[in-house]
């Protein structure tokens, strides 16, 4: 059958594929993006290491970075206080060790990295001993609780100098910012920022064609004083310096992989998010998401910026990416919980007093029924400030939220589920509130791990979002496309199963929020950019599902050979191209245990018969102890035609162009004739059935004699009637003795002896492969256990349409195994 290669060598590399990850992974310098680095991406040499490798590779010139304080320091400022704020009698002592400590650390990481560098290194040192004599004073002069937030500066201060300092002294030309110089706040409280006034002054400080170290977590207020950013302070300095700078993306460096379904350490079901909508993310943050951070994702609304959340650690990873998607990443559903809030109540609480709070403070929920607010417990404390200050006076008590979030969840079937769930459930809930994006259920009591994950397990979807893409457009290929709608909307192991690629041999159509199925073949040509396996890896390397299933109909031997990467990128393989399953006995044995390696899986059950279950069956009699003693039978579809219809009445030469017409035949017919398809099957069949053999192990009779192989196809199809006279002698021979032509394959594997060969054999009329249809195929297996009756399986064994079905089963057959597969939650850095 006639089939389209697909990615070709001569191809160029991949264009703007669609993916939105490529805004940050990919090389392009048309785009700004915001890095930051956190404190555990900044804690070691080994992991500062990495951090200036991923500087090296994805930074421009034209980013900029943004940095936490070096591993805990920050947490050991704060303990400073701490130990100040408790007036302990071994306070001094402690104080002492502890900023010796720090000290201490920080000098060895300027000298470990800056090695060599004497210069540089006195200079950094000599910087840091003169903050470390700051504190000290302020200790000494007890100021250092009114200097608390020039305290806590310091650690993005250090870390901001070293990372500049290195990367300067390894060629890379760098200024590190003190962000006091440009973030101004209008309101401290709630941390916002000055926008026009500390745009004006970062742009003013930013100097062309240098990267720029920012420090994160610290601003001043319209006086000039050092004011903090607050906790995960210096991701929401990433996300305001995008804005400032008109970014593209914020990518957060962390030691977390992505935002999960639910918080893994306590639901092992949890799965990551690749993609996850901007007013989900939002409202995640809202709810105390402890990556997402709502002040975090609120600078990032109105230029759709995006935010990626990658790890340090595994930089190859794609982790989450926040942003405007369509209807796939719109589907989830996440649970999430905290047992991190207060209620506060008041007589007072009316309309005029919350809009004045509500201008100051961040509530998670504000009821007047109940004349109750409810806040993080990391805002309480201000709140209760300045209600004492209002004279107001209110009762606090502990609270804890149970939440789903999901795109429009509150106009969906979810939100009947969820107000059953809660009421059926032990969960002791003071009321239940209804926004756009969130369905909360709130008490005061905690909330116990099992009502999380008892939650988690109802709402999100058991099914896995699996993406498919297809390479090859032929005729094979447009009907596998022609039918993936009707099939998605009919078996429920495709209900998560989206169209979201479609390759040829020098285009690409990618689209992660899916591709029309019905109508991709016939505007494949408006849409597709230029695209080489090099570009196609890539792409697949990057992708944003959970799974992602190539799918290959091309006959082209360059694109198996890139199966090994494919498996790499950990994606699935189903294969209508027979080239990988007939490389050399080693070669396919490597691929297999790579795919083994890798948990890749790979179906290639239409290579043989198309959607005929020989490959089924030939594996489950193996698997069930049975010996195989002969696989023979009509393997070509188009071999198959052309000795059904060679009864004398018209020459082979003119059926052979009457295959052509009817597009039975490859674009070239010899490509049939040669007998190499079938050679292939039959190899493909033996290895399947245990036997190591290579293709040259098995004879092949070429129907094509050598003085038409080098012709031109039209050159050979004016000069086929020389096969005439041949095969008419050989037909005759036949039906002289009762028999009749087939182009037949066997192996027999007989006392020890191994025999494969095909080619053309005259059989009894009487025989079970002499009344075949014309096109189909036969397999007849021999086993120890069945000799006198073989096993015989017989039907249409090409043609496009049972090519594609047979395509569209294992497709079936592997979502089905994807769709029970527990995915082990990697996650090392939540909260730590």
């Amino acid at each position: 059958m006639s089939h389209t290669s697909v990615v070709g060598d001569s191809a160029k590399a991949v264009v703007d594929t669609g993916l939105l990850s490529n805004r940050i992974l990919g090389s392009a310098t048309t785009r700004k993006t915001v890095h930051k680095f956190g404190g555990s991406s900044l804690g070691t040499v080994q992991s500062l290491e990495t951090v200036l490798s991923i500087i090296d590779q994805r930074v421009n010139d034209d980013d900029l970075i943004v940095v936490s304080a070096n591993g805990k320091t920050t947490d050991k400022l704060v303990e400073i206080i701490g130990l100040v704020t408790q007036c302990q009698d071994t306070e001094d002592e402690a104080f002492t060790h502890l900023l010796l400590l720090i000290q201490a650390e920080h000098k060895a990481l300027i000298q470990q990295l800056l090695d060599g560098d004497i210069e540089c290194q006195q200079s950094l040192v000599e910087s840091l001993n003169a903050d470390i004599r700051q504190i000290q004073q302020w200790y000494l002069q007890q100021s250092l609780l009114e200097n608390r937030n020039d305290l806590l500066a310091f650690g993005e201060l250090w870390s901001s100098r070293l990372l500049t300092a290195v990367l300067n002294q390894r060629g890379r030309r760098t200024v590190a910012i003190d962000t006091r110089e440009c973030f101004v706040l209008s309101c401290p409280v709630k941390t916002t920022l000055n926008r026009q006034r500390s745009a004006d002054l970062l742009l003013g400080i930013l100097e062309s064609k240098r990267l720029h170290v920012l420090t994160g977590f610290i601003a001043v207020d319209e006086q000039g004083v050092t004011q903090t950013l607050g906790r995960n302070g210096s991701d929401y300095s990433a996300t305001l310096a995008a804005e400032l700078i008109d970014a593209n993306d914020v990518c957060l460096w962390t030691d977390v992989d992505g935002i999960y379904s639910a918080d893994p350490r306590i639901v092992p079901s949890a799965k990551k998010l690749q993609r996850i909508e901007a007013s989900v993310a939002r409202e995640l943050g809202r709810l105390g998401n402890p990556v997402l951070h709502a002040k975090t994702l609120s600078p990032l609304k109105e230029k759709n910026i995006h935010l990626h959340i990658n790890n340090t650690f595994y930089p190859q990873q794609v982790g989450s990416e926040v942003g405007q998607f369509g209807e796939i990443a719109r589907q989830e559903v996440s649970i999430t919980h905290s047992n991190q809030l207060i209620g506060f109540q008041s007589k007072r609480f009316n309309g005029k007093l919350l809009e004045q709070l509500q201008q100051t403070f961040s509530f998670i929920d504000v009821d007047e029924t109940l004349q109750q607010v409810i806040i993080s417990a990391e805002q309480a404390y201000e709140l209760r400030y300045h209600l004492q200050e209002l004279c107001v006076d209110f009762q606090t008590h502990s609270m804890s939220l149970l939440a789903a979030v999901g795109f429009a969840i509150r106009d969906s079937q979810w939100h009947r589920e969820f107000v059953a769930n809660i009421e059926n459930s032990p969960y002791p809930t003071q009321k239940i509130s209804v926004n756009e994006h969130s369905l909360v259920a709130f008490s005061k009591s905690d909330c116990q791990i099992e009502w999380v994950n008892k939650l988690h397990n109802r709402f999100t979807r058991k099914h896995r979002n699996i993406g498919v893409i297809v390479a090859g457009t032929g005729n094979i290929g447009e009907t596998f496309l022609a039918n993936f709608l009707s099939q998605q909307q009919s078996r429920q192991e495709l209900s998560q199963v989206h169209l979201i690629g479609v390759v040829n041999s020098t285009q690409a159509w990618f689209d992660v929020d899916g591709l029309p199925a019905d109508k991709v073949v016939a505007e494949f040509s408006q849409h597709a950019k230029p695209c080489d396996i090099n570009g196609l890896v890539d792409w697949l390397q990057r992708h944003p599902f959970d799974e992602v299933i190539l799918v290959d109909i091309t006959p082209s031997e360059t694109f198996a050979q890139s199966y090994q990467q494919f498996f790499a990128a950990g994606v699935h393989l189903i294969s209508a191209n027979k080239c990988a399953n007939t490389f050399a006995q080693h070669a396919l044995q490597d691929l297999q245990n790579r795919a083994n390696k890798l948990d890749c899986q790979w179906l290639s059950n239409t290579t043989v018969g198309a959607a005929l279950p020989v490959n089924y069956a030939l594996k489950d009699l193996c698997d069930s102890g049975h010996q195989i003693e002969e696989i023979s039978g009509i393997f070509s579809g188009t071999l198959s035609w052309l000795f059904s219809n060679f009864d004398g009445a018209k020459s082979f030469s003119q059926l052979i162009k009457d295959a052509l017409a009817l597009g039975l035949t490859e674009p070239d017919p010899r490509d049939d004739l040669s007998g190499l398809d079938v050679q292939r099957k039959l190899l493909i069949l033996a290895r399947l059935a245990g036997f190591e053999l290579n293709l040259e192990d098995i004879t092949c009779h070429s129907l094509v004699p050598e003085s038409l192989v080098g012709l031109s196809k039209q050159d050979f199809l004016d000069q086929s009637h020389l096969l005439d006279t041949d095969f008419n002698n050989q037909l005759l021979a036949a039906q002289q003795n009762d028999a009749c032509l087939r182009y037949v394959a066997k192996l027999a594997y007989v006392d020890g002896n191994l025999t494969a060969r095909v080619g053309i054999e005259a059989l009894d009329n009487k025989h079970a492969f002499a009344s075949l249809n014309p096109c189909d195929n036969i397999f007849l297996i021999k086993t120890n256990w069945y000799q006198e009756n073989p096993l015989i399986i017989q039907g249409p064994g090409a043609g496009r349409e049972v090519t594609a079905a047979g395509l569209h089963s294992d497709l079936v057959h592997l979502c089905r195994q994807l769709n029970s597969k527990h995915q082990d939650v990697d996650i090392k850095g939540i909260n730590s």
